[in-house]
C-alpha cells in the first residue's frame, strides 16, 4: 500500500516547472482583487457616470434621479464646450497657472530639500517638521488663513502697505491709503495670490521627495567632484540632477495633475464662482453643473476633457520613462 509520503512525492514529481510558475503567477493578481474593487468602487464607477452624463442633456435635479429620461445628445455638449470662445481663455489660463506652479513649486521644493540635506539631524527634523505643517493643513483651512492676509480691512498685507510712508506707497503703487483695497478683485492679482496659496501648500510634498532622494546618492561622486573643482551648482546639475531624474519626472508629473484641477483655494479666494476672468477648467465645470440654470451635461463633459489631457500628460511622461530605460 502506497504510503501518504510516497503518494505526496509522487505529485510533487508530477508537477512540472512551467506548471509551478504557472500556479504562481496568478497570486499577484488575485492580491491585487480587494485593492482593484475598492479603486472601481470609488474611482472608475464615478468616472464612468460622468462619462454617460456628457452624453445628455440634464438640466435637473429630477432627470439626475430617474424621474424623467435622459435626452440623448451624443457629441453636442463636447461640440459647444469646444466652439466657445470663452472655453479657450479658460483653457489659457489653466495651462499658464499649471505651468507657472510646477516651475515654482519644482524650485521652492528643490532648494529646501537641498537644505535640508545640508542641515544636521536635529536642525533639519525641525525645519522639516515645520515646513510639513504647511503640506499637512487641509487645504481649505489654509486658504481661509491666506484669504484673512489678504483681508482689505484687517488682513495683515493691508497693514503692512498702510505703514508705508505716504510718499513711497503713492510713488510706487499710486495711493497711500489700502484700506478696502480689494486684493481679489484684478484677476492678475488675483492669479498671483492664488499662485502663492497653491505654492505654499504644495512645495513641502517636493521638499520631503527631493530630500528622499539625495539621502541615495552616493557621497563619493559628490565629493569626487569637488575634488574636480567643481562647485556647488555644478555638483548638482552633473552628479545629483541626473541620479535624481526619475524622481523629479514623477514629481512634475504629480504636480501637474494638481495644479491643473486646483478647485477649493480658487473656490474660497474668489468667494465662488461670480468672477469669470480667473476661470479654470475645475470651476469651469462646477460652475456650468450647479450655477443656475444647472447644466450637468455640459460640467461632466468638461471634467471629461480635463481628465483627457490629463491622462495624455501622464501617457508621455509614462513613454518618457520607458524610453529612457531602454536606452539604459
Amino acid at each position: 500500500m502506497t504510503t501518504l509520503t510516497e503518494a505526496t512525492g509522487t505529485a510533487a514529481a508530477r508537477e512540472t516547472p512551467a506548471r509551478r510558475r504557472r500556479r504562481v503567477d496568478h497570486l499577484p493578481y488575485v492580491l491585487l482583487l480587494p485593492c482593484l474593487a475598492i479603486i472601481a468602487g470609488l474611482l472608475l464607477w464615478p468616472l464612468g457616470q460622468v462619462v454617460a452624463m456628457s452624453f445628455f442633456k440634464l438640466d435637473s435635479v429630477r432627470q439626475l434621479r430617474g424621474d424623467r429620461e435622459w435626452p440623448w445628445v451624443g457629441l453636442a455638449n463636447y461640440a459647444q464646450i469646444l466652439g466657445d470662445p470663452f472655453f479657450r481663455t479658460v483653457l489659457r489660463n489653466t495651462v499658464l497657472f499649471a505651468a507657472a506652479n510646477v516651475v515654482l513649486t519644482m524650485i521652492l521644493g528643490t532648494l529646501v530639500g537641498l537644505l535640508l540635506n545640508r542641515l544636521g539631524r536635529k536642525m533639519a527634523t525641525f525645519v522639516a517638521s515645520c515646513v510639513m505643517l504647511a503640506w499637512a493643513t487641509p487645504a481649505l483651512t489654509g486658504t481661509i488663513v491666506w484669504k484673512w492676509i489678504f483681508d482689505d480691512t484687517s488682513g495683515l498685507v493691508t497693514w503692512l502697505f498702510n505703514a508705508l510712508p505716504d510718499g513711497l506707497s503713492t510713488a510706487l503703487f499710486g495711493r497711500s491709503d489700502w484700506t478696502g483695497y480689494g486684493w481679489f478683485n484684478d484677476p492678475l492679482l488675483f492669479f498671483a495670490i492664488l499662485t502663492l496659496v497653491v505654492v505654499w501648500h504644495s512645495f513641502p510634498f517636493i521638499a520631503v521627495s527631493v530630500l528622499a532622494g539625495l539621502k541615495s546618492v552616493p557621497s563619493e561622486l559628490q565629493e569626487a567632484a569637488r575634488v574636480d573643482g567643481a562647485g556647488p551648482w555644478r555638483v548638482f546639475w552633473s552628479v545629483t540632477f541626473p541620479m535624481l531624474r526619475p524622481v523629479f519626472g514623477i514629481l512634475v508629473v504629480l504636480s501637474t495633475i494638481w495644479d491643473f484641477k486646483v478647485f477649493t483655494q480658487q473656490f474660497v479666494l474668489a468667494g465662488g464662482t461670480q468672477d469669470r476672468s480667473t476661470f479654470m477648467l475645475s470651476i469651469y465645470s462646477y460652475a456650468e453643473a450647479f450655477s443656475p440654470p444647472p447644466k450637468y451635461g455640459l460640467g461632466s463633459a468638461i471634467a471629461v476633457i480635463l481628465t483627457l489631457i490629463l491622462l495624455v500628460v501622464t501617457a508621455l511622461y509614462v513613454r518618457m520613462v520607458l524610453r529612457q530605460e531602454d536606452e539604459a
